[in-house]
């Protein structure tokens, strides 16, 4: 199923960076998911343990609740910066608005707890992000795009290919509605020229060109997958995404059932580990993590 959205290529980084810009960070939780243990640390293979760590022949009670991030960034020159979108707010009324059948057994969102309530909280309007940048494109991180049509959404073209080409895209997480929209969408190719290196990072891409907002291409887990380097005055602020779901499979101690190429995923997991090791003060961030996610401050300004 393909999409009548086009993106531009992004041969360039983005305007409005300033030199030495470092981040005021708030993450965001904007909504839940739901899956069995077995989703995020697989047990056994085969088609039956598969079935099972989808849920088939359990009941949603038995399952876990896990946090959907995403993160406000306040870029000093440039405005506000969204990575990812969380749950569409409709998902609070009825999950099927957004989701597909099967889907909306595993997501949940309180009233009052979307990321546009949650953005008004801080005095913010959904015209007042500037940037999105996305991990990748599967229903809990992209659902809540048309929420901001004034703003630039940033995703690595693998990602946008695979999401908009593939055959049966609902079995592979994604939604082709939820960005189909007439949005101004810019790709990243991280096999282009602005391409380098960053640490143990092998492909890195300086969105505004000062260094405040890094992509790491980290695919595997989608065809596509980007991590999001943040720079802090004093240390970086590393969205993983789900590149790793927690820090069991972050650790090396577990590894998800689903992933869209297990060598990739290996190979953007020895890089992530390899960065922390190079930088223990970066604060690195797992992308659906029930233990970690508490343990976050509200705000990091340094």
């Amino acid at each position: 199923m393909g999409v009548n959205a086009e993106p531009t290529p992004l041969e360039r980084p983005l305007e409005g960076g300033s030199e030495g810009a470092s981040l005021v960070i708030e993450p965001l939780n904007a909504g839940e998911t739901m899956w069995p243990a077995t989703f995020f640390a697989r047990s056994g293979s085969g088609p039956v343990a598969r079935l099972r760590g989808l849920g088939i022949g359990s009941k949603p009670e038995s399952w876990e609740t896990r946090p959907v991030p995403c993160f406000l960034a306040r870029h000093p020159t440039v405005g506000n910066v969204l990575v990812d979108t969380g749950l569409h707010p409709s998902i609070a009324r009825n999950p099927r608005d957004k989701l597909d059948r099967v889907s909306a057994r595993h997501y949940r969102l309180d009233a009052g707890e979307d990321l546009v309530s949650q953005l008004r909280q801080r005095g913010l309007e959904p015209p007042d992000i500037s940037v999105v940048v996305l991990t990748h494109l599967h229903q809990d991180h992209a659902s809540g795009i048309e929420l901001f049509p004034e703003a630039e959404f940033v995703v690595s073209a693998t990602e946008w290919k695979a999401a908009t080409t593939m055959r049966l895209p609902l079995l592979q997480g994604y939604i082709p509605a939820h960005y189909d929209y007439a949005f101004n969408f810019w790709t990243v190719d991280f096999d282009g020229e602005l391409i380098e290196s960053y640490g143990p990072f092998g492909r890195t891409f300086d969105l505004f060109g000062d260094g405040s907002v890094r992509l790491a291409y980290t695919p595997g887990h989608s065809p596509g997958h980007t991590s999001v380097i943040l720079r802090l005055p004093r240390r970086d602020f590393v969205v993983v995404g789900d590149a790793a779901y927690d820090w069991k499979q972050f650790s090396g101690e577990a590894e998800p059932l689903m992933m869209a190429d297990e060598h990739n995923w290996r190979r953007s997991l020895k890089e992530l580990q390899a960065y922390r090791r190079t930088y223990p003060y970066a604060l690195m961030v797992p992308g659906h993590d029930p233990e970690f996610w508490p343990k976050l401050e509200p705000r990091y300004d340094e």
